[in-house]
């Protein structure tokens, strides 16, 4: 049985798609009602991480377990690791971050992440890492802005970062989860090369076929925007996190997701093309749409 967290969430979406046939295959969910369009063998249950009885339910008969935690600075992973060491769980399976690789960033969020890895390392469990860089879909926070006035509106919109496809991910975590020889290994994943903010507006454009435009945030435009979604604590690390990539530090390209899987890693352009209808505004009426 393979135990699957945050089965409602970006990644995991993907990844239980990319299953093969065959596979024992449980969702970990707070809100089952949420998990809709899975394959009819895939079992789903309600559990959250505060609730030991709920976790032991869950993990109940689980080889292997997919996790993924974003109570940011939380004890989720300490309570998941806990349980599973206790339900006898063979092996853990991580979403970490690439930035825990910089010696430079120190921010809330790195800590935390460094924190967990560490605590996997130490559990006594086999253990692998998988650290993406930003994720591509993380451009579909524009698309009110795009629908309604064709802008794109960020903070250092010419710094590069490899950003990568979930898709991506989730086909590494599958290899991982299904094979054996993983155990013990960090895998940084990234796409095929680093693209700035203004060029995926660029070919957002060239995509659409229309002209978009980009506009540059201040520091304190984008903290009020962060504001608007994330503690404080975690709008500073988000901060400190755009100004090392402004540094070239989320620059660097890895081959790993070919290596693990076989095929190379999806371009921005590619990702784009298949998630085209989000960004397409509506010109009914002759003017974009204002998403409700």
């Amino acid at each position: 049985m393979i135990l699957v967290t945050g089965a409602t969430g970006t990644v995991g979406r993907e990844l239980i798609r990319r299953f093969p046939s065959g596979l024992r295959v449980r969702l970990m969910t707070r809100d089952p009602a949420r998990v809709t369009g899975m394959p009819v063998t895939v079992e789903t249950v309600a559990a959250d991480h505060g609730d030991p009885q709920s976790l032991a339910r869950a993990l109940a008969g689980v080889g292997t377990a997919f996790l993924v935690t974003n109570r940011i600075a939380g004890d989720d992973d300490a309570r998941f690791v806990r349980a599973a060491s206790k339900a006898g769980v063979r092996r853990l399976v991580k979403l970490s971050a690439a930035a825990v690789l910089d010696p430079d960033a120190d921010d809330l969020i790195t800590r935390w992440q460094r924190a967990n890895e560490e605590l996997l390392r130490a559990s006594g469990l086999e253990w692998t890492l998988l650290r993406p860089r930003a994720f591509m879909s993380n451009s579909l926070s524009w698309v009110p802005s795009i629908r309604s006035e064709r802008v794109v509106r960020t903070l250092h919109g010419t710094s590069a970062n490899a950003c990568v496809d979930p898709r991506d991910i989730a086909q590494v975590a599958v290899r991982v989860l299904t094979e054996e020889g993983h155990a013990g290994k960090a895998y940084t994943l990234t796409g095929p090369e680093a693209i700035t903010a203004a060029e995926q507006t660029d070919q957002l454009g060239r995509l659409l076929g229309i002209p978009l435009r980009f506009e540059e945030l201040t520091p304190d435009e984008a903290r009020d925007g962060l504001a608007e979604r994330w503690p404080a604590p975690v709008v500073e690390a988000l901060l400190e996190s755009a100004e090392r990539q402004r540094g070239g530090a989320k620059a660097g390209v890895d081959d790993t997701v070919r290596a693990v899987t076989g095929r190379r890693a999806g371009t921005f352009g590619a990702w784009a093309r298949d998630h085209l209808a989000a960004f397409t505004p509506d010109l009914a009426a002759g003017r974009p749409r204002v998403p409700g």
